[in-house]
């Protein structure tokens, strides 16, 4: 029988996963969209997360649920520390300047407790060090997580937490999962290690970068590792859809979101259309005679179909107008508290119409669900019937 949330109509499968993508001083969307969904009596079970996904999934799954959402509050409250909320006048050219001035700033003088800038440039350092190719120094990241995160929890914990990184050397792509191994600070600034201005995290001898690189969101590892029916809240930083670019500033932004956007997008929605699919071709099995059920055809299809319900809620960072491709490396508190509104609305506007994703859930249904113009509408899937 179903879980059912507490505070929300919404029957809650085997598993529901919090997956989180990247996008630096977005991130706050994201912390937003956590703390709603513990409002409403959502339990999570697996965490993951790539970037700043992986800093926030670490604040979660490293502390009490009732405790969580402070420490992200801790966290985010610090990273903005430096650019305090100041009057401006409420239009978008104001806004648009001050959100420049401000992403103008951290690029001068780095972030509170995330990353400050090297004092000797990058050309003074030994070559083939980590000092040499970037152009920020993390350590105070670290001494930020290990002051909100409690490690013993996450590696021994209720919630499950993988996060994604890039090796320098070869390009593969690893997640390190706490189900397969035990993970500290390194493996958060490794799946963040945006080059060049952050620097590779070597970890067992092997340098890794920015898991965006390869993939922006975590969804395909997590439905590929888990054997139960799934409720997967993804929160995307980046929207796929957007107008045309006025000028240099708005193309600029357009292009982090499709660049960004479009592998998430192609890689949620191929694997609910692969789980609708594989429940077509069970279908089918079911129906052959019964002289053909011990072929081993038959018997090698049966084992590579998979049958349990995925249902997918798209959570969109919608970005107001004046937020231009600097939104992404722009820490001032304003800014940090509007998106944490947006994330807060998006859930709002999910619940909304809740019922779409309580049916699919309590049918054993895969779908997968984007919140679109205020309200919660389904993907369509065309050619692949249920």
């Amino acid at each position: 029988m179903p879980r059912r949330a507490a505070r929300a109509a919404l029957p809650l499968p085997d598993l529901v996963v919090l997956v989180l993508q990247g996008g630096g001083a977005l991130g706050a969307f994201q912390a937003g969209v956590y703390e709603a969904l513990i409002e409403l009596g959502i339990e999570l079970d697996w965490v993951a997360g790539i970037s700043i996904g992986a800093v926030n999934a670490a604040i979660i799954a490293g502390n009490e649920r009732d405790q969580a959402v402070g420490k992200m509050r801790e966290f985010w409250e610090g990273v903005s520390s430096a650019l305090p909320s100041l009057p401006t006048v409420d239009n978008d050219w104001a806004r648009e300047w001050a959100h420049m001035a401000a992403a103008g700033q951290v690029a001068a003088f780095g972030v509170p407790g995330f990353f400050i800038p090297r004092v000797l440039p990058p050309a003074f350092a030994a070559r083939q060090t980590p000092e040499a190719v970037s152009f920020y120094d993390t350590a105070p990241l670290v001494a930020t997580l290990d002051r909100l995160v409690d490690w013993d929890r996450v590696n021994n914990g209720k919630v499950r937490l993988s996060v994604g990184a890039v090796a320098v050397e070869t390009g593969n792509f690893r997640y390190f999962d706490t189900k397969l191994e035990t993970l500290d600070a390194r493996h958060i600034l490794a799946s963040g290690a945006l080059p060049p201005g952050l620097p590779p995290v070597e970890i067992d001898g092997i340098w890794y970068w920015d898991g965006g690189l390869v993939s922006n969101t975590p969804l395909e590892h997590v439905v590929e590792s888990a054997n139960e029916d799934m409720l997967v809240f993804q929160v995307d930083l980046f929207p796929a859809r957007g107008d045309r670019p006025h000028g240099m500033e708005e193309a600029w932004s357009r292009e982090k979101d499709i660049r960004f956007s479009s592998r998430t997008r192609r890689i949620s929605d191929g694997l609910v259309r692969r789980r609708k699919e594989h429940r077509l071709i069970d279908r089918m099995l079911q129906k052959l005679p019964p002289q053909f059920a011990d072929l081993s055809e038959v018997k090698a299809v049966r084992k590579m179909v998979d049958c349990k319900a995925l249902n997918v809620v798209q959570l969109i960072h919608e970005p107001p107008a004046w937020q231009t491709g600097a939104r992404d490396f722009e820490f001032s508190r304003s800014t940090m508290e509007v998106n944490w509104a947006l994330g807060r609305d998006a859930v709002e506007a999910a619940m909304k119409d809740g019922h779409l994703l309580a049916d699919s859930i309590a049918e054993g249904r895969s779908d997968s669900f984007a919140v679109q113009s205020n309200a919660l509408r389904p993907k369509a899937e065309p050619g692949v019937p249920e």
